[in-house]
């Protein structure tokens, strides 16, 4: 046995020796290759940083040069003869020209002499069957408004009082700004997608519903300036720099003022917020005659808590289909009027028991001053009378509140008729 181990061990430990150094040595040549790139990649990096720092310099010194040019001309050359601030023949390098077609986008201001104004016309019914279907539910059918939208028409004579009521007929001083909103911000949530002839169109519109014109105007370019607004006369140009400022320019006095502070005045409140949060019939609002299609009622029949309303008998002599036909004509009055059981005052008052009644004579609501004349003149709702009120209410009965342009033929002034007289009894 030690024979054995004395002739193996040192071949076994050759063996080891030879394996060891097989191993080490490509072990050593990796780890070289793997710090020479190391190497290579830190050097990269140290190169693109310098190339970084040159650009930065580089641009640093181009603006730096650019500054003292601008400073340069500055001292040397002043305003321009525009009054602009910025020095003559100086540019920022910002921004670009603009295009014609993006100025031309822009450029739609139009100015109270007609400046601006694009070729067109748009003439009162027209505009009335646009109002009607892109402005009347938020504006109301006649101008009116419907809940807290602005109120378009009315308001005559309404500034001098405690609560004025600015429309475009009572406050707007020129048409040039009517036309400019409408077709700037109108319809709301389509702006701009009017055509010039549809401006024109509302315009006249508008302009008929606040008294301003007759129904067979027709709006355009042409004789656009030709149009003055009520309240025009209302305003003046802006003097406070030449009659105000100069009597704030001296020491003010200081000397020998009140004791004490008297409250001779307080603001009017005006509640216009509804009694029923359900209800959007402003609740101080007066029942005013701002539209009466039709004008009457008869007390008697209104509904109340102590007694309800009588049953409606309907005329069997009536055609069931003229009826039929005057309801649908009836729905562009009952924005502001309710007929039938039920029926109450809104902003017109309600229509039972209109036919063969006396104008105006209802008590519990306030009617313009031409009603009431004929009322006490003894003048009834006779269908002679109603046709010739529905035909052109304001030309018949000039002085009317009512906003509503008139019906256009006769067949549905005698279809409305016919409804009312079997519908309100």
């Amino acid at each position: 046995m030690s024979k054995f181990l004395n002739i193996f061990a040192p071949a076994i430990g050759g063996a080891g020796l030879i394996l060891g150094a097989a191993y080490a040595i490509p072990t050593k040549n990796f780890r070289a290759e793997e710090a020479a790139l190391a190497m290579e990649q830190a050097a990269a990096a140290e190169a693109r940083a310098a190339a970084a720092e040159a650009r930065i310099a580089e641009e640093a010194a181009r603006a730096a040069e650019e500054v003292a040019a601008l400073q340069a001309a500055a001292a040397t050359a002043g305003p321009s003869d525009s009054g602009d601030p910025a020095p003559a023949g100086v540019t920022y390098t910002l921004g670009r020209t603009a295009l014609p077609e993006e100025v031309a986008a822009w450029d739609i201001d139009i100015r109270p002499d007609g400046q601006g104004l694009p070729v067109g016309s748009g003439d009162v019914w027209t505009g009335e069957e646009i109002w009607i279907a892109k402005c009347a539910a938020c504006h109301g059918d006649f101008g009116e408004a419907v809940g807290r939208w602005p109120v378009i028409a009315g308001g005559e004579g309404s500034l001098a009082t405690d609560d004025p009521v600015k429309t475009v007929g009572s406050y707007w001083p020129y048409l040039s700004t009517v036309w400019d909103y409408v077709h700037r911000a109108m319809p709301f949530g389509e702006a701009q997608s009017l055509t010039d002839d549809e401006v024109y169109a509302l315009v006249a519109y508008i302009l008929y519903s606040n008294y301003v014109v007759e129904d067979d105007f027709t709006l355009s370019s042409e004789n656009f300036t030709e149009v003055v607004m009520p309240n025009e006369g209302g305003f003046f140009m802006d003097d406070r720099a030449e009659a105000e400022i100069p009597l704030f320019s001296e020491e003010p006095c200081m000397e020998n003022c009140k004791d004490s502070v008297e409250i001779t005045a307080r603001a009017v409140i005006l509640d216009v917020t509804p009694d029923d949060p359900t209800d959007d019939t402003p609740a101080s609002a007066p029942a005013e005659e701002t539209a009466e299609a039709v004008d009457e009622a008869d007390p008697a029949t209104a509904e109340t808590d102590e007694a309800p309303a009588e049953e409606v008998v309907t005329d069997a002599s009536i055609d069931p289909a003229l009826v039929a036909e005057g309801e649908g004509v009836f729905r562009r009055c009952s924005t502001c009027h309710q007929i039938g059981e039920g029926a109450v005052n809104r902003t017109g008052p309600h229509l039972n028991g209109i036919m063969g009644r006396s104008i105006g004579v209802m008590e519990d609501f306030r009617y313009s001053n031409v009603m009431a004349d004929a009322g006490t003149e003894g003048r009834v709702w006779t269908e002679d009378e109603m046709a010739a009120f529905l035909a052109d209410p304001r030309g018949y009965m000039r002085g009317t509140k009512m906003a509503f342009a008139g019906l256009r033929s006769e067949e549905e002034v005698t279809a409305l008729i016919a409804y009312l007289t079997a519908e309100g009894g």
